[in-house]
């Protein structure tokens, strides 16, 4: 006769052994759970590795490009603007990009006539339409701002009358200059300094993408007030730092401008060597009346520069 400690014994058996079982399949799939996940962990250490190296190499291209570029610069453009004026107006821009295009400026044969430091301010929604209530009250006589409401064209009309040439005269008097540069000093739109004498060409530089709810208008005030530039004068050149071509860069408004901005030549990398050719080139290219769209960005439809 089969006694109860008999079935207790069996069944305690027959649990012990599916526990094992079930250990020892656990363990199996655990190991080769381990082993898959161990050989795309060094799949992907491989692929990391390599993308490293790439990584390095494309810097180290581009470290050499910008260096030649450098090294060439002078010579591209020498004589290229001989007793030419250029006039910079800057907003945002870096001043190691300043100081080395206007070096490149004066090796290019012309001379540059001083600068126009623009503030955050000018972009600034909130001081619009003081700013707008300023460039009509400060306009030189018998100078006319453009048939515009947007705060970038107005500007841009107001210091064209200042900082352009027109027909390789002044469109105002020393005067009449200062009064308006230091009437947007007094309000904070551009910062003190010395006022630059009119010039046949401008040169805007700026910086890259802007940040912030309001980066794509401030990114417009730039673009707009550069291309009123380029219709003052005998031509202007819009030039912004790397990541400035797009949708909340200044490059990158102008090429979107049709018809507002076509006569406005951009380049969307004035922070390295080439760019740095590329906006004296696209200077001498507004001289021949022609533009274009220059850099590294995707919207660079005319190459890395204009031809020397």
């Amino acid at each position: 006769m089969i006694s109860l400690r008999y079935h207790a014994v069996s069944i305690t058996a027959v649990f012990l052994a599916l526990a094992v079982g079930v250990f020892l399949g656990a363990s199996g799939l655990s190991d080769r759970l381990l082993s898959a996940v161990s050989a795309q962990r060094d799949d992907l250490s491989t692929q990391v590795d390599k993308l490293t190296a790439e990584r390095n190499d494309l810097a180290a291209a581009q470290q050499s490009a910008d260096e030649f570029a450098t090294r060439i610069g002078p010579a591209a453009v020498r004589g290229l603007l001989s007793g030419q004026t250029v006039a910079l107006v800057t907003a945002g821009a870096d001043q190691d990009d300043r100081d080395a295009v206007a070096e490149l400026v004066g090796q290019a044969g012309a001379t540059v006539t001083g600068e126009v430091a623009l503030t955050e301010a000018v972009a600034d929604p909130a001081r619009a339409d003081q700013l707008r209530e300023l460039t009509s009250q400060l306009l030189p006589s018998g100078a006319q701002l453009p048939a515009a409401s947007d705060t970038g064209s107005l500007t841009g009309g107001l210091l064209g009358a200042v900082v352009a040439a027109r027909g390789g005269q002044p469109q105002s008097t020393p005067d009449q200059a200062q009064a308006v540069l230091s009437g947007l000093a007094a309000a904070g739109f551009v910062r003190p300094g010395d006022t630059p004498r009119p010039a046949n060409l401008v040169l805007v530089l700026t910086g890259g993408a802007l940040s912030g709810i309001d980066a794509g208008d401030a990114a417009a005030v730039t673009a707009r007030l550069a291309a009123e530039l380029d219709r003052s004068g005998a031509g202007a050149v819009l030039a912004g730092r790397s990541g400035s071509a797009g949708s909340t860069g200044a490059v990158g408004v102008a090429r979107a401008g049709g018809s507002v901005t076509a006569g406005l030549s951009t380049v969307d990398d004035v922070d390295t060597g080439s760019g740095r050719v590329a906006a004296v080139l696209a200077l001498r290219e507004q001289l021949d009346g022609r533009a274009g769209r220059y850099g590294s960005a995707e919207t660079a439809e005319d190459g890395a520069s204009p031809a020397a």
